[in-house]
């Protein structure tokens, strides 16, 4: 049953952000980490430990823990082209079609972001900016029991658009083959990545931000995963770029007395089952609607699959809240900052000004969050966690970086060489001081 709250207490509990890493590790994950380690260890020295050993082991060490943690020590690091091939044919052609379409519509709304570089010339000399991109992409991709090649479409595409010369996707071996999910196979071909690596977990992030060859180090990691995966993400960080610290996805819908309380259930439930951490919030200033989508979704609840990660996922961090109006629904959906912000309301168009903070808004009944997750065209790689305050979608300016052009000439240096010798004479930098002296005199 999906609890129904008061404004009040949803803000000191389901509205109540906790810092991404803020877990309760159960009892069953630090018994097996003892188990593999042979002593009672966290997590995170866990991860530290597997990310020294594969900088000094390399590929040596991807296989073994490999082994060790996926109980699975694939036959190759790098996926063979002939493999890939093959893969196409253990994919449903409705799948395949899929995917190619919702390819091209994430090349097609990326096409139009890409930054440019500029030149200015004037009398004291030249500024400007050169855009590049970032040289070595590697994608992360989870490979579990719900593997996802739409993440992979969402992240490789713009990192294509922005011209990377090297994409580069890992993802976990399969028991039976000791290779990726075919769909995520194919779902590389289609994009037309570089490389497709096979290793799961810290030991995959290890090798792309060290290199285990055949597994080529990058510049920047990309992806979401366990929190192994984003425990690793954050300890290799300075080495290498990586996109953010991905946390449990997360859905706010607000919605007013005219709702479809069938259609509010379902999206709700679409989040629901991405896993057990999983947020889906329904915020409405209707009482009546509340009760009815609290209904809807016990009912169809049990027409679906993965029923028992919803009903996790519902009573642990989801929930309805009634507010006083749809203002306030608004001011607590932006404190929240959510992942998606799903708009059923009547002319939703109108509320549009009212947003401030999330990663992504979904307007009406008929542009829901589902569509986004697959074929929309933007990222559905969001931020997560509250991050939306300051973050933005996965988009073709994550992979790449600007270079500042300063070209000045000797009316610039008179112009404004002694303001920076009074900074620099400021800070105690004489040498920083002197060197601008020495062309003014």
């Amino acid at each position: 049953m999906m609890q129904i709250y008061e404004v009040e207490a949803a803000q000191s509990t389901l509205l109540r952000r906790a810092a991404w890493d803020a877990l309760n590790i159960p009892e069953s994950l630090l018994n097996r980490l003892a188990t593999l380690f042979g002593e009672r260890i966290s997590p995170e020295e866990a991860v530290r430990r597997i990310l020294a050993d594969v900088r000094t082991r390399g590929a040596d060490a991807v296989r073994d823990w490999s082994q060790r943690v996926d109980g699975v020590t694939p036959p190759t690091l790098l996926a063979p082209a002939a493999a890939i091939r093959a893969a196409y044919v253990e994919v449903d052609a409705e799948v395949v079609a899929a995917m190619r379409q919702a390819a091209a519509r994430v090349e097609a709304f990326h096409r139009r972001q890409p930054a440019l570089s500029w030149i200015h010339n004037d009398a004291q000399g030249t500024l400007g900016q050169l855009v590049r991109p970032i040289e070595r992409v590697g994608i992360y991709i989870p490979g579990g029991s719900a593997p996802l090649p739409s993440s992979l479409i969402m992240t490789a595409v713009p990192a294509r658009v922005a011209g990377a010369p090297f994409v580069a996707v890992i993802s976990p071996p399969q028991r039976t083959t000791g290779l990726p999910h075919p769909t995520i196979l194919v779902a590389a071909d289609i994009v037309g990545v570089d490389a497709v690596y096979v290793a799961g977990g810290a030991q995959a992030i290890g090798a792309l931000a060290f290199g285990a060859d055949p597994i080529a180090r990058v510049d920047k990691i990309f992806g979401p995963g366990s929190l192994f995966t984003t425990l690793a993400k954050r300890q290799v960080f300075g080495i290498v770029g990586i996109d953010g610290l991905p946390g449990p996805t997360e859905t706010v819908v607000i919605a007013d007395e005219n709702a479809d309380p069938q259609l509010a259930a379902a999206d709700l439930l679409a989040q629901a089952e991405h896993d057990i951490l999983a947020c889906a919030i329904l915020l409405t200033p209707s009482r009546k609607l509340a009760e009815q989508v609290q209904a809807a979704v016990l009912a169809q609840v049990e027409e679906l699959e993965r029923a028992e990660i919803i009903a996790a996922s519902l009573a642990r961090g989801s929930g309805i809240v009634v507010t006083a109006s749809l203002a306030q629904a608004f001011e607590l959906g932006n404190a929240y900052a959510p992942e998606h912000l799903c708009l059923l309301v009547s002319d939703p168009w109108t509320h549009l000004g009212d947003v401030r903070n999330a990663g992504g808004v979904f307007l009406g009944e008929r542009s829901f969050e589902v569509l986004g997750d697959y074929v929309a065209g933007p990222s559905h790689v969001m931020p997560t966690g509250g991050t939306a305050r300051y973050a933005s979608p996965i988009n073709v300016n994550d992979f790449q970086k600007i270079v500042s052009v300063i070209g000045l000439n000797e009316q610039a240096l008179q112009a404004i060489g002694p303001a920076a010798q009074v900074l620099a004479r400021a800070e105690g930098l004489t040498a920083h001081a002197a060197a601008v002296g020495r062309r003014l005199q």
